[in-house]
């Protein structure tokens, strides 16, 4: 829907990804909404971010709030195009982000490499050693300190991480060090790992400031141009980004903590289908974003995100924050179709992008991908243009080129055979991981809903719901937009964690009060900072523990609310619950300790009604015409429909193709789609 948008302030929710920016426009006042979709312009984010936020408005003083969700650090970090960094540590330990967990990126292999982000002549060791309780052993020399951070500066370094060995029992040392570099350090970029992340566990501690210090002038930088081009156009509101917890956080926190954007657009889109979901009557949920590279894959059970307490974008390069638990594969539109030289048919990883794209754009790449094969079999019209302005029509005869050449031949095929053949490998791969995320968590996926966005993904609900037993699809009014849509809804939430290693019985209740109240503090100042208007401010406790001599911990979710009623037997109950729920019964006699406490700060931002997306019209919408497509080996007439004029209430049986700008819905013969209240289809098996 198009409505006039400069008559009252907007908020605005911006998605950039690989080929599209998507924004998604709320004119709260008038209850309307619409959507925004142009090219990315790859290696300029900021570029294509403003053409699209110059589509909103003639003037972005109309624009109340932006919401970004940004790929600017994980791009960054999968193509290792940082800042040149250096590591200040304790003597001894220069090694540690080399040595990892003596794990290797093939667990059956004999060979692999690993090439950590800062090598090793720029890991410079200084006098000074904190044991494991706490207690101060050697003080900290401040004056290798500062030579050893002039000398990073003479090597050419623009940032640096200052890493001392069990600062999160004790972090003088290492605030001591941190203040003495910032007196000779040139810009902001020093980061210091106890203020990062003050969590037992020497590694991950070290990966996860030193790639906040290599994010730091990426992610700052663009983050700074981005709102000085903004603030240039008139917009005087508050520029928000984005975290992989499915939070929001300020310009500056985001700048200051570059490393909690990993992965954020797909957190945005998980929160988005949560909140459709909700509102859809649908509390389980299994979310499957397919783009022009991967498709990410995220389960909503009991209408909560699952989160996880760290990731790794790459081998060896781990991150430990709070993220929404999301599995990525290359299985994306553009992901590419090739027979091995065993003979058989692989799809992805590699993909062809948004430049050159699939062989169908007809901008040199003549391989085939999951969209040329879509569009061979009819299910994508090659005719309509592409949304976004991106290209005016598709070329059909260069997608059956590459497919007969690359896959039909080698296989001994005919060409739409081989074309099916494409999409039967990459919906397998697909449903692979929706396994991953739903049954290998002890999730049956019968009981949860499955809601494909992105750009390509409701090409594959039928298929997705055949393969994995799902009885009912949900396709989003706007699909391609999903991400974007989930910026304008997220929440800011900030997390925090502190180490406290003790047997339970020994738990200092009340100093974990204490310890929850500096917390609270804490995140409750950059709440504050943000100038954003919440509607209420909650709290999330919580606590890893595990039985003595485990290794991993598990997360333990106290009730939400007051601090000060914690109790030993209140945190016992709640570990033994959690634990039995994961793995079928507790341990009677076995001693509990707890590692860390968790704390999360929401500051719970207005909401709007899902019902603007609604459509408006009533009555039937007649078919567009019929459309020849080729499905288990047979041909067969689809309608065509244009899906955003389809009225509440309206069903439609397949084969059927229905198209919006953002996305095309394949609805395959023996299912049908109606529409809900939300303008969402409800897909199900006839």
């Amino acid at each position: 829907m198009t409505v006039p948008v400069e008559s009252s302030p907007l908020i605005v929710g911006v998605d950039v990804g690989g080929t599209f920016t998507d924004l998604f426009v709320l004119d709260e006042a008038k209850g309307t909404a619409r959507i925004v979709k142009v090219p990315s312009t790859r290696g300029e984010e900021a570029r294509g971010f403003m053409n699209g936020v110059a589509r909103v408005a003639d003037s972005a003083s109309a624009i109340a709030t932006i919401v970004h969700g940004t790929t600017v650090g994980t791009n960054a970090l999968l193509e290792r195009k940082v800042a040149r960094t250096g590591i200040i540590t304790t003597r001894g330990f220069r090694d540690v982000l080399e040595m990892r967990r003596r794990d290797r990126p093939q667990t059956w292999g004999l060979r692999g490499s690993f090439v950590p982000v800062v090598p090793r002549d720029l890991r410079r060791e200084v006098d000074e050693r904190v044991l494991a309780d706490g207690t101060l052993h050697t003080p900290v020399d401040l004056d290798q300190v500062r030579a050893e951070a002039r000398a990073l500066l003479d090597a050419g370094c623009e940032a640096v991480c200052v890493f001392f060995i069990n600062t999160y029992a004790n972090p003088d040392n290492e605030r001591l060090a941190v203040a003495a570099v910032r007196e000779i350090w040139p810009n902001p970029h020093v980061t210091s790992a106890c203020e990062v992340l003050p969590e037992i566990r020497e590694f991950e501690r070290c990966s996860t400031a030193t790639l906040n210090a290599a994010l730091q002038p990426v992610v700052g930088k663009y983050l700074e141009r981005l709102e000085a081009d903004l603030r240039t156009h008139g917009f005087a509101g508050e520029l928000l980004v984005v975290q992989s917890n499915g939070g929001v956080m300020s310009r500056q926190t985001a700048s200051d903590l570059p490393v909690r954007t990993a992965l954020s657009g797909p957190a945005a889109g998980v929160i988005a289908c949560a909140a459709i979901a909700r509102a859809a009557g649908f509390s389980n949920v299994i979310t499957g974003d397919m783009g022009g590279t991967s498709f990410d894959v995220s389960l909503v059970a009991n209408g909560e995100t699952a989160l996880a307490a760290q990731t790794a974008i790459e081998f060896g390069m781990v991150i430990r924050s709070p993220m929404i638990q999301i599995e990525t594969i290359g299985a994306g539109g553009g992901s590419i179709a090739s027979v091995d030289a065993s003979g058989m048919l692989q799809v992805g990883p590699e993909s062809a992008g948004s430049v050159p794209g699939p062989a169908c754009y007809g901008r040199g790449n003549m391989r085939p991908t999951v969209t040329d094969a879509n569009v061979l079999l009819g299910r994508i019209a090659a005719d309509r243009p592409l949304g976004g302005g991106l290209l005016a029509a598709l070329d059909a005869q260069k997608s059956r080129q590459a497919i007969e050449e690359h896959v039909a031949q080698p296989l001994g095929l005919d060409v739409h055979a081989a074309a099916e053949a494409i999409l039967t490998v990459a919906n397998a791969r697909m449903a692979g991981a929706i396994r991953l995320v739903s049954i290998e968590k002890g999730h049956d996926p019968r009981r949860f809903a499955y809601m494909p966005f992105g750009g390509g993904g409701a090409l594959h609900v039928c298929a997705m719901m055949r393969e994995v037993g799902v009885t009912t699809g949900i396709v989003p009014r706007y699909p391609g937009v999903t991400s974007a849509l989930g910026c304008v809804i997220a929440d800011m939430r900030h997390d925090a964690v502190q180490t406290l290693n003790k047997p339970l019985v020994e738990l200092d209740v009340d100093e974990v009060g204490r310890r929850i109240a500096e917390l609270a503090t804490a995140c409750q100042q950059r709440l504050d900072s943000s100038g954003v208007r919440f509607e209420e401010v909650r709290e999330v406790i919580a606590f890893d523990m595990l039985y003595a001599g485990q290794t991993h911990t598990l997360p333990v979710l106290m009730a939400e609310g007051n601090a000060m009623t914690l109790t030993r037997e209140a945190i016992r109950c709640a570990f033994e619950q959690a634990y039995a729920a994961a793995f079928g019964r507790v341990l009677d006699g076995i001693a509990i300790r707890v590692m860390n406490l968790r704390y999360a700060r929401i500051g719970v931002r207005p909401k709007f009604d899902l019902a603007v997306l609604a459509p408006q019209g009533a009555g039937g919408v007649a078919p567009l015409g019929t459309q020849r497509v080729f499905h288990q080996g047979a041909w067969h007439e689809a309608q065509r429909f244009a899906r955003l004029d389809l009225p509440v209430g309206a069903h439609v049986d397949g084969p059927a193709i229905l198209e919006q700008a953002d996305t095309t819905v394949w609805l395959e013969p023996g299912f049908n789609a109606e529409v809900d209240t939300f303008g969402n289809l409800l897909v199900r098996q006839a």
